[in-house]
């Protein structure tokens, strides 16, 4: 056990041993009163541009009857365990076929490690390819080659997650996330990642990482197929019996008897979501949210954060997360990428999608976010599909307003003024390309009226959202799934025995490490319920 000590600030110079010195400091005991010390958590406090300060809290292991003493007497003190291990005693139940997973996303991969290194040999099915053919399978389209539809930003080894930012920040208070933070750096992660407020890889260094857990299940004993697809299921009685898996390159199909299988398909696998509503699984429509990404010059959002103070070495840089809400509907910023680009990141012909993404060095010369609005089955239907529907009428929409798969895109002020135009102060980052368009002509009223609120909100709290020159690239449409397949207590699909919705795709989490989360919760139950015999 340790404890922790929040509420430390300190000059954004200071180093480890100083923190845990005003660590110790604030409860009033010497270096050799503690077994061990260590940062826990560590961001920017920058409310007070004229005095910018780190914000941290520490580790302190010491005499468990002290650290009692020392959470009962200061509110800034709470126990924690620094266990990163997880420990599931084996069940006994004999395995009738393999455990396959649908996905090799983050909630895919882990719960395919736990599984491997727990002895019980999963199969993982990837639609995409291994992530080094399909980097290069997306750099040709994006210089305008033909897109794959299968190896794409959405799919292939790693996920979506694979082509974003790598942001690992959670709201979740969930234990395992100090597991995975572990062992992504025992993967290649920087180790940084396990102390601050807001870790991120960095697309470049995840790439290592992914392909490093993947070498990691298969010497435990795991299956990875690559450009394999799941593409029907049987049950008999409500029991998951097979799983068809069929390699899209030679169209060979293989049945495979199955225990279970876990659904780690990501939130754009809109085909799969078809296949499970034909087969009986039941799917319900869910809240997302759609909108743009909004680009800035890296520096302007810098000085709107730090004022002058921007440009020190010692700060990181800025990045910023914004919200308004009126009459039950939202806007807000997601996804910030500090010195990166939007993405082309469409999974379908005749479509535009956008997404963000920036390396760990984060060095590029804009800054890129989502501006997202919420909509819910309200807007859009109560079919399970409807949200598919929905979003995928937006990314038409906005191919039709250019004609090809350049994004369409306008100034923050023409926008307002419900105008077109890009004036050329900020060179938007699209890798296809920009086109001048009308996002009028692609989102509903009630989305732009939003957007243009939101904008405008925002802007009165960072003075760089009050640049007109700003510019709005769009759709982004893949915030989360559009649709939640609903499962038990057991984390079963209701009605199947055998079947685990899991992560984003099935609606139970929200970003790379809320995923990862849930894989290995699916895991772990997978683990108590069989034998690995």
């Amino acid at each position: 056990m340790a404890v922790i000590i929040s509420g430390i600030s300190a000059p954004i110079s200071a180093g480890k041993d100083e923190l845990i010195a005003a660590a110790l400091k604030k409860i009033s005991i010497s270096r050799s009163s503690i077994f061990s010390a260590d940062i826990h958590k560590i961001s920017i406090d920058a409310r007070r541009q004229s005095d910018i300060k780190l914000a941290a809290s520490v580790y302190l292991s010491l005499d468990a009857n002290k650290e009692s003493d020392l959470c009962r007497r200061y509110s800034f003190c709470s126990e924690c365990s620094d266990d990163t291990e997880i420990d599931v005693q084996k069940g006994t139940e004999k395995q009738n076929g393999r455990i396959v997973i649908a996905g090799f996303g983050p909630a895919g991969m882990f719960a395919a490690l736990l599984l491997a290194e727990s002895g019980y040999a999963p199969i993982v099915l990837e639609r995409g390819e291994a992530v080094d053919n399909r980097v290069r399978r997306v750099t040709d389209f994006w210089n305008g080659g033909e897109l794959d539809e299968n190896s794409s930003v959405q799919f292939g080894e790693g996920g979506a997650g694979t082509f974003s930012d790598g942001k690992l920040t959670t709201r979740i208070g969930d234990k395992r996330c100090r597991y995975i933070l572990k062992r992504f750096c025992e993967m290649g992660a920087p180790e940084e990642i396990m102390f601050k407020a807001k870790p991120h890889i960095g697309t470049d260094k995840l790439r290592g990482v992914v392909k490093n857990i993947r070498r990691r299940i298969i010497e435990c004993g795991g299956e990875v197929r690559f450009s394999t697809v799941l593409s029907s299921i049987k049950t008999e009685n409500g029991v998951l019996k097979t799983v068809t898996a069929e390699n899209i390159g030679s169209g060979v199909r293989e049945e495979i008897p199955v225990s279970a299988l876990v659904l780690a398909i990501g939130h754009s696998s809109r085909d799969t979501f078809e296949m499970l509503l034909g087969s009986g699984v039941f799917l319900e429509p869910k809240p997302f949210s759609v909108g743009v990404r909004i680009e800035h010059l890296q520096e302007e959002v810098d000085r709107s954060l730090y004022g002058k103070q921007a440009g020190n070495p010692l700060l990181p840089k800025g990045e910023y997360q914004l919200s308004h809400r009126r009459d039950g509907r939202g806007v807000y910023t997601f996804c910030m990428c500090p010195g990166g680009v939007v993405v082309p990141s469409q999974s379908e012909k005749n479509t535009v999608v956008t997404n963000g993404m920036s390396e760990f060095l984060r060095d590029g010369k804009n800054a890129n976010a989502a501006v997202a609005v919420s909509v819910s089955p309200d807007d859009f239907g109560n079919h399970p599909l409807d949200g598919v529907r929905f979003a995928r009428s937006i990314e038409k929409k906005a191919y039709e307003v250019t004609g090809s798969y350049k994004a369409p895109a306008v100034t923050v002020g023409n926008f307002l003024k419900r105008k077109t135009g890009l004036d050329g102060a900020i060179e938007p980052s699209y890798a296809i390309g920009v086109s001048e368009g009308d996002l009028y002509r692609i989102f509903p009223d009630f989305v732009t009226d939003m957007l243009c609120e939101g904008l405008g909100v925002f802007a009165r709290k960072m003075k760089c959202f009050g640049n007109p020159s700003a510019v709005l690239t769009a759709p982004e449409t893949r915030t989360s799934s559009p649709v939640r397949i609903r499962r038990n207590e057991e984390f079963e699909a209701v009605g199947i025995r055998g079947l685990y919705p899991c992560g984003e795709g099935a609606g139970y989490a929200g970003g790379i490490t809320s995923a990862a989360a849930d894989g290995l919760r699916i895991a772990e139950k997978l683990i108590s319920r069989f034998s690995p015999d």
